[in-house]
């Protein structure tokens, strides 16, 4: 009722396994608590946190403004309310690596099953932007092994991304990712590469999971999952996909409400006060109140 029944040891166990097994695992982003659980209901065995969009939640760039504890505070929310995984962008682990090692106990205590830290510059930009910069190799090595060192529960997956195909060619993010590998790290993130020839490049240069980003607007090509599947790609993010769609249609429904006065005509496209409580569950947060309110102490 308040909180998913499975415990975050039990998530990650899930995903691990879950990788192993394949297919492809689709991660949608959610933008809030509400839209995991929607996801969640919607059959999809993981949920991924963008730090764009909670920048953009926040009314701020993706420019490393965000802070450690509004992530955890973040990761904390969604884990609580769904049974499925949660990957959370932990962007470059908010200072040197001891500051990655206690990003990574303080998000595996708010219960996500994974994270991946970057290897830009800090602060960082979105992974879509001209002008990134990447660290020294020696000290995204340095974050790399101080985030697989931090973790106390050996099933929390630590995902190494790369955003140096932007900065240094396909052959240093190949070479980083490799790195990445040797230095702890259980899958790899190559930011932005950019067709599918990269992804078989990269596919055939690591033997751990493979992410894959599939934001609206990017640098990259959009692929879907099928197509992935057969690159060898072992998960995929949509990470900023569902705040885009539901701006837009706030947006046009604000347009609606200052020219007619009603949103009478976008009710259809409205989810309803019966679905809302339905997924929220309403109907056992009633039931656990009458049986308190219905118990008697006996004599």
């Amino acid at each position: 009722m308040l909180h998913a029944a499975p415990s975050a040891s039990a998530k990650r166990a899930r995903l691990r396994s879950r990788l192993t097994a394949g297919p492809i695992l689709a991660l949608p982003g959610a933008f809030n608590p509400l839209s995991a659980m929607l996801i969640e209901r919607h059959g999809f065995e993981g949920v991924y946190l963008s730090g764009a969009v909670l920048a953009a939640d926040l009314g701020l760039p993706d420019i490393g403004l965000t802070t450690l504890s509004e992530v955890a505070a973040r990761s904390a929310q969604v884990a609580r309310v769904t049974g499925i995984a949660t990957i959370v962008d932990a962007d470059t682990g908010f200072g040197e690596p001891m500051n990655v090692a206690r990003t990574v106990q303080l998000l595996e205590d708010a219960g996500v099953a994974g994270l991946h830290l970057e290897d830009q510059v800090n602060p960082k930009r979105c992974g879509h932007l001209d002008g990134k910069q990447v660290v020294e190799l020696d000290m995204a090595l340095r974050r790399i092994n101080a985030a697989a060192s931090a973790r106390r529960d050996p099933e929390l997956l630590i995902i190494a991304r790369t955003d140096a195909r932007a900065v240094e060619g396909l052959d240093s993010a190949i070479e980083r990712a490799r790195a990445y590998v040797d230095a702890g790290a259980d899958a790899v993130f190559p930011e932005a590469l950019l067709d599918e020839r990269e992804f078989e490049a990269m596919r055939a240069a690591v033997s751990v999971p493979i992410l894959a980003n599939m934001t609206e607007f990017g640098k990259g090509p959009s692929l879907s999952v099928a197509q992935l599947a057969e690159l060898g790609v072992d998960m995929v993010i949509f990470p900023v996909s569902l705040l885009r769609l539901a701006m837009g249609a706030a947006d046009r429904a604000l347009d609606l409400l200052d020219r007619e006065g009603t949103l009478s005509a976008m009710l259809g496209e409205m989810q309803t006060r019966a679905e809302l409580y339905d997924l929220l569950d309403y109907e056992s947060f009633n039931a656990f109140d009458r049986s308190v309110f219905d118990f008697t102490i006996g004599t």
